[in-house]
């Protein structure tokens, strides 16, 4: 069945898991036309994620779900042991990031992370982006795609009706899986550690297995002659269980594996089993055209104890939803768009890095980066800093990551979370920075500066005078939290990230200002 009526919108996003919808979620909270197709209808019965860090929650939260996905406590950390099984012998625990220790969550963030299986969280991405106005078409899947001058044309079909009809887009975002169909097409090609091996696993429930989890631990290398496998449990009382080799293993197989990681013969339910690869890919560029890579198609990672997989993915997508909102609405030119690849390709690589550098994968890439210098989780999930035409720094040979207390404002690092008063209310500093571009000074030169610049140049740029509108703790002043002086400013993006500073005052701050919006949003 052909039907040639063609479906317009300003973003058509191919693949509808974690990245996909978050994609959905962020650009139509925005008010982006958006389109979202996926193959299958639904979430994979195995699921794969399930640690999504303080960063992603603070993404959630700016567009006002962070409530609907249960936190989890400050203390919790996801901690590893080797073992000869759950319950016989423990050995040592291993550390995510040897030498360093790991601080409670909820002390750099207003959020602490949350541990819920992938397959729990997507129905929720699902529902909101929806409810702010996404086109989800599940069973949908693209066939081909041609760009033109001014858009993208994707060839579908419904896997239900077998209709093939036409959507056209002005951009298109690629979070189509590993295999990503879109990147072959376009040519880009990857670097990395490449392929390593296959895994396959068994998803089963045991819930006499429950109380072996009181210790804090809740991944297990199992280690018995003749036998390794890893050992991990999902929040929702579902155990996975990852098998060294790629062989298929029939139920009674399967069932005397787990018995073997279990150390006993526990009451077990099968549920379903999975099939994936360990590899290390990076994109070599992340857009061509009008085409973005996100997620999988961008980055392919193995899952980690620092979530250097989905969450780097939903990372990108919140970098590339405000920059393309700015562009269709006039804001911004089409040159914003190049800093996507600019600021998100090296933080990939550098997640490459730190993924095959510790101690978790490091033997299976053959100690190729074992001599990598690694940063701790909170400078990797907090502390990234991005460099690009949409960061005005002199900064030169800073390091791509670093504690966030360090950063103070730095740019291209994210802005320090602070709790402040702004109109009677206690809220984050990065409640602040959720939609608009935010000038914050305690300078009424500046303040006039941020809304003459506003005015003229037509931008979405709020001006908020530090002292008077938003209040900070006498422990953590302005000055002191964006190193600047009680002259200075700093400006800080839609996504949280600061992109230029004043340290103090400036003979003409109007035109200072002007010039730095305008290299930010690409107009000169």
């Amino acid at each position: 069945m052909q039907n040639n009526t063609p479906n317009n919108t300003q973003v058509l996003i191919v693949g509808g898991s974690l990245v996909g919808l978050s994609a959905a979620l962020f650009l139509s909270s925005r008010g982006v036309s958006t389109i979202l197709v996926e193959k299958h209808r639904g979430s994979s019965p195995h699921p794969r994620a399930v640690g999504f860090t303080e960063l992603t929650l603070e993404h959630y939260r700016a567009v006002g779900i962070a409530d609907l996905i249960p936190q989890a406590r400050p203390d919790i950390r996801l901690r590893r042991a080797k073992v000869e099984s759950l319950t016989g012998r423990w050995g040592e625990e291993t550390p995510w990031t040897p030498g360093q220790d790991e601080p409670d969550k909820g002390q750099v963030s207003p959020c602490t992370g949350a541990a819920i299986a992938q397959d729990r969280l997507e129905p929720i991405l699902r529902e909101q982006a929806l409810h702010r106005g996404a086109d989800l078409r599940l069973g949908v899947e693209m066939l081909s795609f041609a760009e033109t001058k001014d858009g993208v044309t994707a060839q579908v079909r419904s896997r239900d009706t077998f209709e093939i009809y036409e959507i056209r887009a002005d951009y298109l975002i690629a979070a189509d899986g590993a295999d990503s169909p879109i990147r072959e097409h376009l040519g880009i090609g990857r670097d990395g550690v490449g392929f390593l091996r296959t895994i396959r696993s068994v998803l089963f429930r045991c819930e006499a297995a429950e109380p072996y989890l009181e210790r804090g631990i809740q991944q297990f290398e199992i280690e018995q002659p003749g036998f390794q496998a890893f050992l991990t449990h999902y929040p929702d009382g579902r155990w996975v269980l990852m098998f060294s080799d790629d062989e298929e293993r029939s139920e009674d197989q399967l069932r005397s594996a787990i018995r073997r990681a279990l150390g006993q013969d526990l009451p077990v339910e099968l549920i379903t089993t999975g099939r994936w690869e360990m590899a290390g890919r990076i994109a070599r560029s992340y857009s061509r055209g009008r085409v973005f890579l996100a997620g999988d198609a961008a980055h392919q990672l193995p899952p980690t104890r620092g979530g250097f997989g989905a969450n780097t993915g939903i990372d990108d997508a919140y970098n590339l939803a405000w920059k393309l909102d700015l562009v269709l609405r006039g804001v911004a030119s089409p040159a914003l768009l190049d800093t996507y690849s600019a600021e998100r390709q090296p933080i990939g690589w550098l997640r490459h890095q730190q993924t095959f550098a510790r101690p978790d994968y490091r033997r299976w890439a053959g100690d190729q980066l074992a001599g990598e210098p690694l940063f701790g989780a909170e400078a990797m999930e907090l502390g990234q800093r991005v460099s690009s035409t949409a960061v005005i720094s002199n900064d030169e040979d800073l390091p791509p990551a670093a504690h966030p207390d360090i950063w103070a404002g730095q740019p291209g690092a994210r802005a320090p979370h602070v709790w402040i008063s702004f109109d009677g209310r206690t809220l984050s500093t990065l409640d602040l920075f959720s939609q608009d571009f935010v000038l914050l000074s305690p300078d009424v030169r500046w303040i006039n500066a941020g809304l003459a610049v506003a005015r003229d140049l037509d931008v979405p740029l709020r001006s908020i005078a530090v002292g008077q509108q938003v209040c900070f703790p006498e422990d953590r002043s302005f000055e002191a939290t964006f190193t600047v002086s009680s002259q200075g400013a700093c400006l800080i993006r839609p996504d949280g990230v600061v992109a230029w500073r004043a340290f103090g005052s400036d003979a003409d701050p109007t035109l200072s200002l002007c010039r730095s919006m305008s290299q930010i949003l690409g107009r000169k």
